[in-house]
């Protein structure tokens, strides 16, 4: 009788600390999905997807605009004086510098925004996660990429993207 009841206590010992350190595990999130998948991060990516896209395009029929230019400057070479081929050369060079420091402002442009979206949204979910571990009374979350192995059961990151979604709908870009 003595041995079943110390296998008892022991057996609900066990299983009081396996629970309780669960409790104490730290969940996880992926954050890139979330940034990636959510309402807001999608519509986000879409519309900077398309002021990239529609500047690539305005950028790229500049440049075969100069390209034609280039090329008639070349045929004309022989038949102009050289100060004046001299002159369109110059012209040429610094349209095409001017394209160079367009993209440039383009690309530079959609990455500040690209960055700034970011921040809005994990400004916007770290109130949603920190009111999530005070509810599920859970200790530590950490990103998702700083894990090697995990338990699926630990992933917080549906859940989490719900209530993002719910509380985010779009991101202000300007």
């Amino acid at each position: 009788m003595k041995i079943l009841l110390k296998k008892i206590i022991i057996i609900f010992a066990l299983s009081f600390i396996f629970t309780s350190t669960n409790a104490d595990m730290p969940h996880y999130v992926d954050f890139k999905y979330i940034l990636n998948q959510s309402t807001a991060g999608k519509k986000a990516q879409t519309s900077l997807k398309n002021k990239l896209d529609q500047g690539l395009k305005k950028l790229t029929e500049k440049e075969k605009v100069l390209l034609e230019e280039e090329k008639k400057i070349i045929q004309q070479k022989k038949l102009i004086k050289p100060e004046e081929y001299k002159s369109k050369v110059e012209n040429l060079r610094s349209k095409v510098l001017n394209l160079q420091k367009e993209r440039s402002k383009l690309l530079d442009s959609v990455s500040k925004q690209r960055s700034k979206a970011r921040n809005e949204l994990l400004k916007n979910l770290n109130p949603i996660i920190s009111d999530y571990m005070k509810e599920k009374k859970i200790r530590m979350v950490v990103d998702k990429k700083s894990i090697l192995l995990a338990d699926q059961n630990l992933d917080l990151t549906k859940e989490i993207m719900g209530l993002l979604n719910k509380k985010l709908k779009s991101i202000k870009l300007n």
